[in-house]
């Protein structure tokens, strides 16, 4: 049905009403509702629609029910689908547009009202009764017609697209009730009010109901043409404005009075409807862009409301880079500059998963906490590359003010925003990686304590409406991905460590330093020296690599490795220049001591180990894992224990603890009691000079007095951890892994762990695991067993001993 309807007057268009049929072929409409008089085109499609008028056509003026959808969307109505009340209509024209389509021209006869369905094949066919026009009071009827005639015309009057004949052809309407049905026949309203009205047959009551939305409708378009009329004054006002204010920059430039800061005011006005703010922050740089209109340029507070408006302006408050969410491409930008690093790399591509997901997802807060070296730093400008964002660095090593983070407020002389939004400018997005580097670093002082400061920054409930103490506005930073790096977990407040994600990255192996060394540290240096130009192909040999891991450094990271290859690079350097080397060059063991002289780290366990009272522990430390010496003897006295090396009170504890329990146990252990009794101990950790604490060096201790005073020697290949109880229970420790990876570095074999520490080893590589036997214990009396170089009667005892445990 088009907007516009035809109009034919009378009840069926020539002047007489057709006799109806007993039963008519009912045609459901879509969308469209047929009034009386009023003639429509439509399309026929559906397979039912076709058949009917195809039937129809073939009969002598045909008359078809026409009756509406209760829901344009069912393609096969029933009874239950159609409005009972419907209307007669009179086949026009036919026209054929393809293959079953047609397009029909119906004209309305009269109402007509269901009585029900009688087939629904080939196609809906209906029992009806013609519904005849009741009119109660002439005169009400003729009133509300010509109510409704004048409500019509000033209607038409708002509408230009409407021809002015529509007026004239209301006019020539007299009957109520067809001005009725031309009127809400014409009016663009819901179907369900039109076919209201079409069911009322009371003239008077359907008059009533047309007229209210007529009446509806024309002060919709007053409204809209209210609006309109606004709209234009107000842009008309614009102009005016727009015309005054160059005239008024013409008569200043005829006056010599133009300058710079004048122009300026224009320019900001322009750079914040630029830059797209939210409503509010937008309120605040209007409000201060008045201020500096009617400032004198020469003032100092001019200078500083101009500043902040350049800040204002500058900031991406709308500007965002689009994600990389092709996860496949993220993990090979990840893999092509970080060599392992899995539960990094598998965080990252879950973040990016659930983002591809769900568009509106925070950007989660890491903190990547390691050894130096281990890549953390990096490792954020890497995952900014893989997922498409720009990358800002922030050190807040030694930052100890909390405006570092916050910003000054702007009454200070040379007041700056903190560290977080000049991040964001200097980005130019509002979704970057941000790496707040060495957040274990913080301090604080009598100006605030900038770790409290970090915590509205670091806590995505709060930080989408960060606000710093320079602009005074939120700024969302709930788009940024944060990544901080530390060393050690222990300087970071509670507060703050709660709101981060902790991801530990340990040292790397031996074959790991190796392949990072071959794919990027040793190119990567190749490169940096110049030596591919100077037509030098140097390149290391694994065995040469290896030789420089083992020998000259010692540490979990890779920065000293990536020094020493270095140092080599620069002494073949100094050759080629002299003219000693050309064309190729292979790095071997024997040529990295010419180049980086005598070896710095040499194997001593086995020489360590050569005697009783010498055991070594694993300890944990901020770089990695470390093997530690621990060292007893005993002198003539009075069964006294001292103890040396620079240990902290848990460390103590567990020496004592050892000592009691090797004194309760003497005769399991074969242990005469005058040793005892005339002798004290001496127990020393090795590197005096540094502080050591901790309760793994249990067992290590143990061993070390255990092994003293039976005389025998603790295997050179066998390291071992673990906190021992008076009960001589071994209880689980942490930083397994580092402590494995130290020991392999070592040359240790073979590795006594605690029993619950088993959970511990699925973290530790595979190639690790192949070169090292693991030992799990509960009770030091099976340590006992296990590393001593000979066994005998003691390691009888100490399964006997371990039996008898078991059975308590």
């Amino acid at each position: 049905m088009t907007d516009k309807v035809s109009f034919s007057p009378g009840p069926a268009g020539k002047g007489d009403t057709p006799e109806l049929p007993e039963v008519l072929s009912t045609l459901p409409l879509r969308n469209s509702v047929l009034f009386p008089g009023s003639i429509i085109p439509i399309d026929v499609g559906r397979p039912k629609s076709v058949r009917l008028i195809e039937e129809a056509i073939a009969k002598e003026r045909p008359i078809i029910g026409i009756v509406t959808q209760k829901d344009a969307r069912t393609e096969e109505p029933s009874e239950d689908d159609v409005y009972e009340i419907g209307c007669a209509a009179r086949i026009l024209k036919v026209i054929k547009l393809a293959k079953d389509n047609y397009s029909v021209i119906l004209q309305g006869v009269v109402r007509i009202r269901i009585e029900g369905f009688v087939a629904d094949e080939p196609f809906l066919q209906a029992k009806v009764a013609e519904l005849a026009d009741v009119v109660v009071d002439e005169i009400e009827s003729e009133a509300l017609m010509l109510n409704i005639k004048d409500t019509a015309k000033r209607l038409i009057a708002l509408v230009p697209d409407l021809p002015r004949e529509a007026a004239a052809l209301i006019d020539s309407v007299t009957d109520p009730g067809q001005v009725a049905d031309l009127v809400i026949s014409n009016l663009d309203i819901e179907i369900h009010e039109k076919q209201d009205v079409l069911a009322a047959n009371n003239v008077q009551e359907r008059l009533r109901k047309v007229l209210t939305l007529l009446t509806r409708q024309l002060e919709i378009l007053k409204v809209r043409e209210r609006i309109n009329s606004q709209v234009q004054e107000e842009m008309g006002h614009s102009q005016r404005e727009y015309v005054l204010r160059q005239q008024l920059k013409a008569i200043k430039g005829e006056l010599g009075e133009i300058d710079d800061e004048g122009g300026d005011a224009d320019e900001f006005s322009k750079k914040i409807t630029e830059a797209q703010m939210p409503e509010e922050v937008e309120k605040v740089a209007r409000k201060q862009l008045d201020r500096l209109k009617s400032m004198q340029p020469s003032s100092a507070e001019y200078t500083v409301t101009r500043t902040y408006l350049e800040w204002m302006t500058d900031l991406p408050w709308a500007i965002s880079t689009e994600d990389q969410l092709d996860i496949s491409a993220v993990r090979d930008v990840l893999n092509e500059d970080h060599y392992d690093l899995e539960k990094v790399k598998k965080r990252i591509l879950e973040y990016m998963a659930v983002l591809k997901l769900n568009a509106s997802k925070k950007g989660p807060i890491l903190c990547l906490l390691g050894p130096p070296g281990v890549g953390k730093t990096s490792l954020g400008k890497s995952i900014a590359r893989a997922i498409g964002r720009k990358f800002v660095r922030i050190s807040l090593g030694g930052v100890r003010d909390e405006a570092e983070i916050r910003g000054h407020r702007r009454t200070y002389v040379g007041s700056l925003p903190g560290r977080i939004i000049q991040g964001i400018k200097r980005a130019g997005t509002n979704n970057p990686v941000i790496v707040l580097d060495e957040i274990d670093k913080l301090g604080h002082d009598f100006r605030g304590d900038p770790g409290s400061a970090l915590l509205e920054v670091l806590d995505p409930e709060q930080n989408h409406t960060f606000s710093d103490h320079y602009l005074e506005v939120p700024f969302d930073l709930s788009k940024v991905m944060f990544i901080a790096t530390a060393n050690y977990i222990d300087p970071i407040p509670p507060a703050l460590k709660d709101r981060l994600e902790i991801l530990r990255l340990v040292g790397y192996t031996r074959q790991e330093k190796l392949a990072i060394a071959k794919r990027f540290l040793v190119p990567k240096q190749i490169g940096e020296h110049g030596l591919k130009e100077a037509g030098i192909d140097l390149s290391f040999t694994d065995e040469g690599l290896l030789e420089v891991i083992d020998s000259y450094t010692h540490e979990a990271g890779v920065r000293n490795l990536e020094r020493e290859a270095s140092a080599i690079i620069r002494g073949v350097a100094v050759k080629v220049v002299e003219g000693e080397l050309k064309g190729e060059l292979a790095i071997d063991v024997d040529s990295v001591s010419e180049y980086l002289g005598p070896q710095k780290y040499l194997p001593e366990v086995a020489d360590r180990t050569a005697e009783p009272g010498v055991a070594t522990g694993l300890a944990w430390t901020p770089v990695g894992g470390e093997i530690m010496f621990v060292e007893a003897t005993r002198m003539p006295g009075k069964g006294g224990l001292m103890l040396t090396g620079q240990l902290g009170d848990v460390m103590k504890e567990s020496a004592q603890a050892a000592m009691s329990y090797v004194k309760s146990h003497l005769a399991e252990l074969g242990i005469e009691q005058s040793l005892i009794d005339n002798h004290d101990i001496h127990v020393h950790v090795p590197a005096g000079a540094i502080p050591k604490d901790g309760p793994s060096a249990g067992v290590a201790m143990f061993s070390a007095i255990a092994s003293l005073l039976t005389g025998t020697c603790v295997r050179p290949d066998v390291a071992m951890t673990g906190e021992i109880t008076l009960r001589g229970l071994v209880l689980p420790v942490g930083g397994v892994k580092e402590k494995m990876l130290a020991a392999h570095r070592a040359g240790i074999k073979r590795i006594i762990l605690p029993e619950r520490n088993a959970k511990d080893i699925v973290d530790v590589p595979e190639e690790i695991l192949d070169e090292l036997e693991i030992h799990r214990v509960k009770n030091v009396m099976e340590v006992f067993g296990k590393v001593l170089t000979k066994g005998g009667d003691v390691a009888g005892d100490a399964k006997s001993q371990t039996a008898e445990s078991s059975a308590d």
